[in-house]
């Protein structure tokens, strides 16, 4: 079922609905930059690793374009709020899963500290943790793609770290790691070139003794290779 809606700030946007057998649980997918909200069923490689995984679960999948490549910044977020709020309005949603990778990772992160009361577990492959750091990263890097990313993150945060930076801190995993009260699945490969592993071990190095918290990191790993990383959504859905 697709949603079509009007977010923050007038914008049209939409998502896309597929309940399952269990009505009150869902799991939230946000796609990777420079991809849209039906990313789960058009890309190849989500559609036939993880979408059979979701289904298995029988809970309901909502995939989201949420302002296409937002970094889940301040509207994004509020629209994801929205979302969620219409989920337990529609189907008494009671717990929801975020399992996501690369930007849709990195917005699971960012939701989590922000609205934590929304989230009953997250699952993040390839995520940046922190924005700001993110960010100036992606300064002093020459590849188009990354400098993409710099741009879109500049726009939907509304300047740079140095121009905002309580907003950047806000929207920081690693600046509000009290507010991962849920469980955290978090994956990275070692030599990803699109969001550095650093990224993943100064969360992981901070949530050290949490029993809640579960980092894996492969090694010599790119940018693609937590996507096809098996994690236990049984394991998950029993911890939240």
């Amino acid at each position: 079922m697709r949603l079509d809606y009007i977010g923050t700030h007038d914008v049209k946007d939409w998502a896309l609905a597929l309940p399952g057998k269990n009505p009150e649980l869902w799991i939230v997918v946000i796609h990777g930059h420079g991809s849209h909200g039906d990313q789960l069923y058009t890309r190849h490689d989500l559609r036939e690793f993880w979408l059979p995984v979701f289904r298995k679960t029988g809970a309901g999948i909502l995939t989201v374009n949420l302002r296409g490549n937002a970094w889940m910044g301040p509207a994004a977020a509020t629209d994801m709020h929205d979302l969620v709020v219409w989920l337990r309005r529609e189907y008494d949603m009671k717990k929801t899963i975020f399992a996501s990778g690369s930007m849709g990772g990195t917005s699971n992160l960012i939701y989590s500290v922000l609205h934590p009361e929304d989230v009953s577990g997250v699952v993040a492959r390839g995520a940046a943790t922190d924005m700001a750091t993110y960010y100036n990263w992606c300064m002093r890097q020459q590849m188009p793609i990354i400098q993409e990313i710099r741009a879109a993150i500049q726009i939907s945060y509304g300047g740079t770290p140095e121009q905002q930076p309580e907003l950047y801190r806000r929207h920081s995993a690693l600046a509000n790691t009290d507010r991962l009260t849920m469980p955290v699945f978090l994956s990275h490969g070692g030599a990803d070139q699109l969001i550095p592993v650093e990224q993943a071990r100064s969360l992981a190095k901070k949530m050290t003794g949490r029993e809640n918290f579960h980092y894996f990191e492969i090694p010599g790993g790119n940018h693609d290779s937590p996507l096809t990383e098996s994690i236990s959504f049984p394991q998950i859905i029993s911890t939240i």
